[in-house]
């Protein structure tokens, strides 16, 4: 695809950015039902599609935990599209009055919520990331182009047609979504290329496209690297909420950013905990690293290196580390975290307020598992990405962070003098 065609693609939907951005909230919602109606009848068309992706992927020796990002059945297609009736559901970001003041020369003030106007996203593996680009694109009022992975490409084609069409049923502008049809990496480049036509790029992915992104990128580049995150388990914890929060934690779906990395443990609770914790991760297939002390509790299991604590696995992997106390816990997490999602387990309120004012990540929790850092599950509908930045937006991005604000004055006749 050639730099005046990227240029033409993301030239069309800048075009339509404006008037998307003065749909009002009844035709967004509905063309948000409309799309999800669309999902569910052309379930099959997108099936097969994915089917073809999946077969491709295995004949290249994909790896397993690839793979299953990848594919799609039934359940996911439902939870597509019940993500899309959700996000109709949610007050829309767009002209929201976030202050209003009233000043003493009779002058009224009014910070309002607006769309960013047209975003880049470059994605990889999950199918899934199209609809929900589109949808939190669309109720926020932004154009935007999609640049999936070359293993998703025939996924991605039958996710995007079926919404864009169904959208377009509703009246959105037909150039308002664009999908880049082809996997050469060239394009992205061209596009990362584009200033003054793209406002806004967020990569998703690993964390070597996230790097290369932002290497070459002129436009603004939301990102997060990676997502080495931590359970700490104080002397002071609920031994069995404990066990349930570190399985949850790791094992629940380990090929995810918020899924815990290393699991360090108070030396007070460590010979009591470790083992009841080791046996419930081995049951689920966890391979454990440990530091010399857990290897004294836990014989047997494999040392853990300089390298595991900066690990972003992915995989049924963990390093396990016993500490002093919660100010080591702190310490380690300052050096080797990656800002994204740590967690305390305590029923000591000072230990817990001490670990949430002192680590400094996207999302801090107390006595619950890392894997709830989801747009989803913190009810934004969506996500379009988990954000380690702190300028404009940090943790799940939903459809607030997809806007920005202008201030409207209203006078009547007033003067500076």
């Amino acid at each position: 695809m050639g730099f005046d065609a990227v240029r033409r693609l993301a030239e069309d939907a800048k075009s339509a950015a404006h008037e998307l951005s003065l749909l009002p909230t009844g035709v967004k919602n509905a063309a948000l039902k409309e799309m999800a109606l669309a999902i569910r009848r052309d379930r099959v068309l997108i099936l097969l599609a994915n089917k073809a992706d999946v077969d491709i992927a295995k004949k290249k020796g994909v790896a397993p935990s690839l793979i299953g990002r990848l594919e799609l059945n039934d359940k996911k297609i439902e939870g597509i599209a019940a993500s899309l009736e959700n996000i109709a559901s949610l007050p829309d970001p767009v002209d929201r009055e976030i202050w209003t003041r009233k000043r003493p020369n009779g002058l009224r003030i009014r910070k309002v919520g607006v769309p960013l106007g047209l975003i880049l996203i470059i994605y990889e593996s999950r199918p899934n990331v199209t609809a929900d680009c589109m949808a939190l694109c669309l109720k926020s009022g932004n154009s935007v182009v999609l640049k999936g992975g070359s293993e998703a490409l025939n996924s991605n084609r039958a996710i995007f047609d079926a919404l864009r069409k169904a959208a377009v049923k509703k009246g959105v502008p037909v150039k308002a979504f664009a999908l880049v049809p082809t996997a050469d990496r060239a394009a992205v480049k061209e596009l990362l290329q584009l200033s003054e036509v793209i406002d806004l790029v967020i990569p998703r992915g690993g964390e070597g496209l996230i790097r290369e992104v932002a290497r070459i990128s002129k436009i603004p580049v939301i990102k997060h690297y990676k997502g080495v995150c931590h359970v700490y388990v104080d002397r002071d914890a609920d031994l069995k909420k404990a066990v349930s929060i570190v399985i949850n934690s790791k094992t629940q779906n380990p090929g995810v950013c918020n899924a815990m990395e290393t699991l360090l443990v108070d030396q007070a609770v460590a010979s009591k905990f470790l083992p009841v914790v080791a046996s419930e991760l081995r049951a689920k297939n966890v391979k454990l690293r440990g530091s010399d002390k857990v290897r004294q509790i836990l014989p047997g299991i494999e040392k853990a290196t300089e390298e595991d604590w900066h690990a972003e696995y992915l995989d049924l992997i963990l390093a396990i580390k016993v500490v002093k106390d919660a100010k080591e816990a702190v310490a380690h997490i300052q050096k080797y975290g990656s800002h994204h999602s740590d967690a305390i387990v305590t029923k000591n309120k000072k230990t817990a307020d001490f670990f949430s004012a002192s680590v400094d990540s996207a999302c801090v929790f107390i006595n619950a598992s890392t894997r709830f850092n989801d747009g989803g599950e913190f009810g934004m509908g969506a996500e379009m990405g988990i954000s380690t930045d702190k300028l404009h937006a940090r943790g799940p991005m939903g459809l607030e962070e997809l806007t920005s604000y202008k201030y409207v004055v209203t006078g009547d006749g007033q003067v500076r003098g």
